[in-house]
């Protein structure tokens, strides 16, 4: 993992203009008011899925601490307390879209840039690949 890749990923993700349609690309998606990127995937190439995941989580962490260094420690976000609550309840994307797809994130106001930045481990879908993904949005958290 190449953390300083990553993080200029992720400062890109929070300058680019948003497309008005959804689309995909090769590594990610866009939406209105949303980008999300696949920063490392397990190709299915994994020997248990839980090492897979907990390898993942420690690139999460250390992606944590530069951009907690830069903007702040907050708590994680927990995308099970969102998921739920889609069962009553309009939650805007990509929120919405995350906690179908993670647990746990960080989340941060990504000062002078009116985004939100997210960094997060996409490991709900047992049948899909784990991922390291990085979300740049202009709405707010539920």
């Amino acid at each position: 993992m190449n953390i300083a890749r990553h993080i200029a990923l992720i400062d890109e993700l929070c300058s680019r203009p948003f497309t008005a349609e959804h689309s995909t690309y090769e590594g990610g998606e866009s939406g209105p008011g949303y980008h999300l990127a696949v920063l490392e995937r397990s190709h299915g190439d994994c020997g248990t899925r839980a090492s897979t995941v907990e390898q993942f989580e420690k690139y999460r962490d250390a992606l944590h601490e530069p951009l907690a260094a830069r903007w702040g420690e907050k708590p994680p976000w927990n995308g099970q307390t969102t998921l739920l609550r889609t069962a009553d309840e309009e939650i805007p994307e990509p929120w919405a879209l995350l906690s179908k797809r993670v647990r746990v994130a960080y989340v941060w106001e990504a000062v002078g840039t009116g985004r939100w930045a997210v960094v997060a481990v996409a490991d709900r879908d047992e049948s899909d690949d784990v991922e390291l993904i990085a979300v740049a949005t202009e709405t707010d958290p539920p």
